[in-house]
């Protein structure tokens, strides 16, 4: 297809602003992004359409179009809902890199230019693929609630009879069809999704055709909208974020325009995929910021700030302050061709989603940055309720990966690991450092353990590992402060004098009269005390090792 075309297309309304002699360049594909630099989604020749919220200024449109020419892009398309006329200085810059550059009215969906572009890309398709992909367009663009993966997928169901469903890399369950027949199950979920990752790593073609629980499946992958198979140096890269259609046919009979049809759906599902991907630009940058105050050793004032900045976009109308817990996620290749950071910052955000969610947008509260081979997740928690009952709150290291283990397991095949770490909650600016480090370290114990993917949380730092010396020492303050900041908060409202009786009391070698008569307490009155702090810690002061956890975060407090 040429750029020329879409000129003599009047539906799309294209009104070229620049590039005259650069028109007869073929177009292989499209891309809609709003990323500052989308260059590691390009793999040449595309269509790029941009709603222009990377711009922030007249000095922003220089370094994004000399991105794109350097990727090899075929031109740039510009819509004008948001900004109306396109700005001068795009179309200088555009003119500066011979980039021909369009104007996109309004009027027109990006959905419409995708979708025009796939179909003319693709080749001439059979009938029930034009019709399926006019409707899709028609009621994408008919309001919001037409949009999303579900209505190409109920198209499937109602013009072809075909039950499909869109999953994420670990089986979770992002849209399917709703006319008829049972919902897809959550483990049938998962080794399709374990079938997909283990085909995708020997690098056949899809579909992939699988036989589970008495019925054939189809599995088609579905990348990134301006990525070919062949963009990624290695599916290492992909693999482990790419989502999937899964179909309830087996394909191995069909024709080639039924194959190119669903070949069709794909690439419209993942114009929505990259949309929401970079949706999630803000959240990462906000992840990163407060990431690199906390690792610089800034003020904790500077990063409280940063802090509440990040609570309501990641918790909007919260009315409290937020808790806060760390997860450190790591995955690993042999031979280290890969660089495992962007792998581990996509692959734990949708860890983190909650496995029973459906659809696209749960992670939406997830902040994630990535710092070399290491993804890190800033997690809000609602604050607390001021009484600290002895209960966990927030994520548990072991429970993230109880659902994905087994199609993760699938992706990282004999050459790859995932090992996680998850700190305990924290309340305020101060203990992030801690929490972070606390993370690390928790990650460094999974990473011991045998089994490619591999978790532990802070409950597994045991006092006796922090007497190592290689532990550092904002792990220790964050155990003590962990084990002793429930009885000192308790102790602050209701001058209870619970650490001088913890500090008593093991003194005392458990004694209850000697303690009792040094405090000058009734006994009574002191097994109330320990009761209490027992209550807020979830510990037993009869057994030897909570006693060992007390005395030890007691000396170093």
């Amino acid at each position: 297809m040429r750029l020329r075309a879409l000129l003599d297309t009047d539906a799309l309304g294209l009104r070229l602003l620049g590039g005259e002699d650069e028109l007869d360049r073929s177009v292989r594909g499209v891309m809609t992004t709003d990323l500052r630099d989308p260059s590691r989604y390009l793999s040449g020749g595309e269509l790029v359409l941009t709603g222009l919220a990377w711009r922030r200024d007249a000095h922003d449109s220089e370094p994004f179009v000399r991105l794109l020419v350097q990727a090899g892009v075929a031109a740039l398309a510009a819509g004008e809902a948001e900004l109306g006329d396109v700005p001068d200085d795009l179309v200088l810059a555009c003119s500066r890199h011979r980039l021909p550059l369009f104007a996109v009215h309004e009027s027109v969906a990006f959905a419409s230019i995708t979708e025009h572009v796939v179909r003319q890309v693709s080749g001439e398709r059979a009938g029930d693929l034009a019709a399926v992909v006019d409707r899709h367009r028609r009621m994408m663009t008919s309001g919001p609630a037409g949009g999303g993966p579900d209505v190409v997928l109920d198209l499937l169901g109602s013009d072809l009879d075909l039950r499909a469903w869109v999953l994420s890399p670990t089986g979770r369950l992002i849209a399917g069809s709703k006319l008829g027949g049972p919902a897809l199950p959550a483990e049938i979920c998962a080794g399709l999704a374990a079938e997909h990752l283990a085909a995708a790593r020997t690098g056949r073609r899809g579909p992939h055709r699988v036989p589970l629980a008495g019925t054939t499946y189809s599995l088609f992958p579905i990348r990134s909208s301006g990525r070919s198979p062949q963009a990624a140096r290695d599916v290492r890269e992909s693999v482990l974020s790419d989502w999937l259609l899964a179909v309830e046919a087996d394909a191995g009979d069909w024709p080639e325009e039924r194959l190119d049809l669903l070949q069709g759906v794909t690439q419209l599902i993942a114009v929505e995929r990259d949309r929401r991907d970079a949706a999630r630009t803000v959240r990462r940058r906000l992840a990163q910021e407060v990431l690199e105050l906390v690792q610089t050793g800034a003020a904790p004032a500077e990063i409280a700030a940063r802090l509440r900045v990040a609570a309501p976009v990641l918790l909007p109308g919260l009315g409290a302050a937020p808790h806060w817990q760390v997860v450190v996620a790591r995955v690993e290749w042999e031979g280290d061709e890969v660089e495992g950071g962007p792998v581990a910052q996509s692959l734990l955000e949708e860890i983190l989603v909650d496995p029973l969610a459906t659809g696209p947008e749960p992670s939406d509260r997830i902040a994630v940055a990535h710092t070399g081979d290491e993804a890190i997740a800033l997690v809000p928690l609602p604050a607390m309720a001021a009484e600290h009952d002895g209960s966990e709150p927030g994520l548990l290291a072991d429970a993230l990966l109880q659902t994905v283990r087994e199609p993760l397991s699938a992706g990282l095949n004999d050459d790859g690991r995932l090992t996680l770490g998850v700190s305990a909650a924290v309340h305020s600016a101060e203990g992030l450092r801690g929490a972070l480090e606390e993370a690390r370290h928790a990650r460094r114990v999974a990473a011991a353990r045998p089994g490619r993917v591999c978790a532990a949380g802070h409950q597994e730092l045991a006092s006796h590992v922090l007497l190592l010396p290689f532990v550092p020492d904002d792990v220790r303050r964050a155990f003590t402060a962990r084990l002793l900041d429930p009885l000192k908060d308790y102790d602050r409202r209701h001058r209870a004098e619970l650490i001088p009786t913890l500090e008593a009391f093991l003194d005392c070698d458990g004694s209850w009269t000697r303690c009792a008569t040094r405090l000058h307490l009734h006994v009574n009155t002191l097994r109330y005390r320990v009761g209490r702090i027992e209550q807020l810690t979830g510990r037993d002061l009869s057994r030897l090792e909570d006693k060992l956890d007390f005395f030890l975060a007691l000396r170093m407090s």
